[in-house]
């Protein structure tokens, strides 16, 4: 399946929103975390693109900041995009929820707060889904100290 280059997403999206800065090489587009959702909701409709699959989100703790990746698919044009964001904060990270996108953003959403520690915005059901509730801090960040 054919990667959408990430200029054409941002400058696709520049179009669209030209206050909002992005930057982006051949295989994906960053933007700020505040712009996150105003992008992705425009990739999911933008002629042309069409993207009404969300693949998968991850993060990662690069210490320095958390990095979250959005992958994201076009059936019809079988086409793919990456969409990343960087969180600097690392005692409140946080980010707008995408699942009045997709739905099926809730649970990955869910895993990321569990693990790293990110919280998002207008979630519907943000809680533990992995680990019980009262356990200590986010095991998969790098700062962790698990007992």
């Amino acid at each position: 399946m054919p990667l959408v280059a990430g200029y054409a997403l941002a400058e696709s999206f520049q179009d669209h929103n030209p206050k909002v800065a992005t930057t982006s090489d051949e295989h994906q587009v960053w933007v700020d975390p505040l712009s996150v959702f105003s992008l992705l909701e425009h990739l999911k409709s933008a002629q042309g693109y069409e993207f009404d699959y969300l693949s998968a989100i991850t993060a990662v703790d690069y210490i320095e900041y958390f990095e979250l990746v959005y992958h994201l698919r076009a059936i019809k044009s079988n086409q793919t995009g990456v969409v990343k964001t960087r969180l600097y904060d690392r005692e409140n990270p946080s980010v707008e929820s995408v699942t009045t996108l997709w739905r099926g953003a809730e649970l990955q959403e869910r895993e990321i707060w569990d693990l790293m520690g990110i919280s998002f915005q207008g979630h519907p059901n943000l809680k533990r889904v992995m680990l019980w509730e009262g356990f200590p801090g986010h095991p998969h960040r790098k700062d962790h100290m698990g007992g």
